[in-house]
């Protein structure tokens, strides 16, 4: 029986995870991977769910372990999902004083940025919205020029879901 358990735990975890990589990769658009990891996915759920629901053994520990490798499935499958390569948008808002030594330092590192000023915002002060394109392996990099430059500036960051021409660093 703890064979059977232990199965059921380690293929939960396999096809939950592979739910959770196709999802995101549905999500960017990359529908031929995410449909052959759907076929992967859809067969193990189906052994393990034939497994757990087929066999003689009536103990708790049985549901016990196809919920714990679902949700270890799901904290895998989160992690592999987010080491995926993605693009990042991000942009900036910081004080007009800071903006051009801002933009020379991120030029300077290699990313392009461009700028828009900022007019009517309620603290007065004269402001710039800074965009940047980047690759998420790039992300801490840049944030952290950013915040080396300007604690206070004012920083989103988005998944971009398609990119085209510009600087990509």
């Amino acid at each position: 029986m703890l064979f059977t358990c232990f199965y059921i735990f380690l293929a939960r975890i396999v096809d939950v995870s592979l739910g959770t990589v196709r999802t995101v990769l549905i999500v960017k658009d990359k529908k031929i991977p995410a449909s052959i990891i759907a076929f992967f996915e859809v067969f193990v759920w189906f052994l393990v769910a034939r497994e757990a629901l087929n066999t003689s053994v009536s103990s708790l520990l049985i549901p016990i372990f196809y919920a714990a490798g679902y949700a270890t499935g799901t904290l895998i499958g989160s992690f592999i999902s987010s080491k995926l390569d993605s693009l990042m948008a991000v942009t900036v808002i910081i004080k007009e004083t800071k903006v051009k030594k801002l933009m020379q330092e991120i030029r300077d590192k290699g990313f392009g940025v461009s700028m828009l000023e900022l007019k009517n915002n309620y603290e007065g002060d004269k402001k710039s919205l800074l965009f940047i394109q980047l690759n998420k392996k790039s992300l801490k990099y840049l944030t952290k020029i950013i915040w080396n430059m300007d604690t206070n500036a004012f920083v989103t960051i988005n998944e971009t879901k398609y990119c085209q021409n510009g600087l990509i660093k």
